[in-house]
């Protein structure tokens, strides 16, 4: 459905996407993760035809993108793009006849999209009376108004409350069931864990890589996290590294990569003589591959137990960062 094929773009003399190459196919949802400035928007502005890429190929349904391809995507900007004082059916009737839908159809097609988004309710509600969430939905029930083969959703739920967001993601898995290709960034780790089938990781315009999540954590090598509370984190991590562990901390906290899972009572043993507050275990998640794979940092080196450690072996990174 989306082919981007050794696609480089640069602003100015700034290199934003280089050799970029991506494949979505059709009824999958495939989530594009990175830090600020990784080359996000720079790609969603291409495959809408607003920039031209300065080498490589976009295809959308087999077909270069064009003005005439935008028909077949629509999009969920981070910032909603509505019409205040005009009501939702309003807003949707008027971005029906952008989107070249005939007149005869637009009043069922507005009615549908209403309804899919749990708006249908509140179709002569102005927007400006809505809340942030319902807001959100609008604006999804505006990208899909003249039957799009894709959907591309920037940041869906930032900003939202819990429930908003839940509704949202439910909003997403029933593209996902009526077999919609969708194309997601955010900054939420959790949200792409639950709905992508495949996420790639992008930093600097670089693509790092992409899978599934069973793919991805491949990356890690560790079959679960072990996370310690210690008053003696130095001799902690002296002991882990002896141990064959990896160590790293995550927004603060020590965490142990353990290469097989092990009983309780074994992990206490190999950490005896060292005061433990607190133990934490955890499976491997998004966020654990996202820090190693994006973060600058320094391995941690090699010692022996009782040995200091610097601080520059170990830095601390927040996996919400």
């Amino acid at each position: 459905m989306l082919s981007i094929q050794h696609v480089s773009k640069r602003l100015g003399n700034r290199p934003v996407l280089q050799d970029l190459s991506i494949h979505i196919h059709t009824g999958e949802v495939y989530g594009l993760l990175g830090p600020n400035g990784a080359g996000k928007t720079t790609t969603i502005n291409l495959i809408c035809n607003l920039l031209q890429p300065d080498s490589g190929t976009i295809a959308v349904n087999g077909q270069p993108v064009t003005d005439a391809t935008c028909h077949w995507v629509g999009i969920v900007p981070q910032e909603n793009l509505l019409y205040r004082s005009l009501t939702c059916a309003e807003n949707l009737s008027f971005f029906a006849r952008i989107y070249g839908v005939p007149r005869r159809q637009r009043a069922a097609r507005v009615a549908q999209c209403l309804q899919a988004v749990n708006l249908l309710d509140r179709a002569n509600a102005r927007v400006e009376t809505l809340s942030g969430g319902m807001q959100r939905r609008l604006s999804m029930a505006i990208a899909l108004v003249h039957q799009p083969k894709l959907i591309i959703l920037d940041e869906p739920t930032t900003g939202l409350d819990v429930e908003a967001r839940y509704e949202i993601w439910e909003l997403i898995r029933q593209l996902k069931h009526q077999g919609i290709t969708t194309l997601f960034t955010t900054h939420l780790l959790e949200e792409a864990e639950r709905l992508c089938h495949r996420i790639g990781l992008l930093k600097q315009g670089r693509l790092l890589t992409e899978g599934s999540l069973a793919d991805l954590q491949q990356h890690i090598a560790a079959e679960e996290i072990l996370v310690l509370e210690t008053d003696d984190e130095e001799r902690a991590i002296a002991r882990a590294i002896k141990l064959g562990y990896t160590c790293r901390y995550y927004g603060g906290d020590l965490a142990l990569w353990l290469p097989e899972r092990q009983e309780l009572q074994t992990i206490l043993q190999n950490f005896d003589g060292i005061p433990i507050r607190s133990i934490s275990r955890q499976p491997v998640r998004l966020e654990h591959i996202y820090m190693e794979l994006t973060q600058q940092r320094v391995p941690p080196t090699p010692a022996f137990e009782g040995t200091a450690l610097q601080s520059a072996n170990l830095p601390p990174f927040n996996p919400h960062h």
